[in-house]
């Protein structure tokens, strides 16, 4: 019985530790998400301190299970606090907080669905955005283009929020983590928000490097052949510590 006893204790701490009680919306938040929230809204302000986006321009995911964690709209990142928490099920229904999810959320939602990714980031960047507007794919100007699956497609131009630009942002993903959206910006994605935040950031500053290498009056940067960047992949595989 004393056995008994200490397995229905040790039950209870472990339900106690699970849920944040008091919500007064929703279900009650899950520790985990309490801690991914956290995590989310660091990644978002970072976008803003780092140059990536303007205001509330872009947007983070990340899922948890079946819900997946998501800015909400057109709230400041550094406004945000653990009580504007947002959430929604795959199938896009709400299920934690009151706050409008962002506008972007069928971009987010396309690519959790069809893809492994635990993290997703969208950005405005400014130079991305610019080589959207310029060019179908980003030029392989660097060795670094292989980390993000070969060279970063372009998806065609479709209005914001809307089912025509995740298909678009799905098509251009295609064997990719990130990609170009055409007058728009930048999508990545990840196992992690740290992950997806990282490519996002190599991205922006491949597109920087192609565009100052290519202002040059009278010269073409040198592009790295498809033999190159399979080498490249070969020994990305291998790249890290160990163990």
């Amino acid at each position: 019985m004393a056995e008994q006893r200490r397995d229905q204790g040790g039950g209870r701490e472990a339900r106690e530790e699970s849920q944040v009680v008091g919500a007064p919306w929703g279900r009650h938040v899950l520790q985990e998400e309490v801690r991914a929230w956290e995590e989310l809204v660091a990644t978002a302000c970072r976008t803003v301190a780092d140059g990536l986006v303007v205001g509330t321009s872009g947007n983070v995911s990340l899922r948890v299970g079946d819900t997946v964690l998501v800015t909400p709209s057109g709230v400041p990142y550094d406004r945000l606090t653990p009580d504007d928490v947002t959430g929604v099920d795959l199938d896009g229904r709400q299920v934690l907080g009151t706050l409008v999810p962002t506008s972007e959320l069928p971009m987010h939602l396309a690519v959790h669905r069809t893809t492994d990714a635990r993290a997703v980031v969208h950005t405005h960047a400014v130079h991305a955005t610019a080589v959207s507007t310029l060019v179908t794919e980003l030029p392989a100007i660097h060795y670094m283009t292989e980390a993000l699956g070969g060279p970063v497609r372009v998806a065609p131009y479709a209005t914001y929020g809307s089912d025509e630009l995740a298909e678009n942002m799905l098509q251009a993903l295609t064997d990719r983590s990130a990609c170009l959206l055409q007058n728009h910006g930048t999508m990545a994605y990840g196992a992690t928000l740290d992950q997806a935040y990282d490519r996002t950031a190599q991205l922006e500053w491949m597109c920087r490097l192609w565009l100052t290498a290519s202002s040059v009056p009278g010269l073409s940067p040198s592009l790295l052949s498809a033999e190159q960047l399979r080498e490249v992949g070969e020994k990305l595989r291998g790249y890290g510590q160990r163990g």
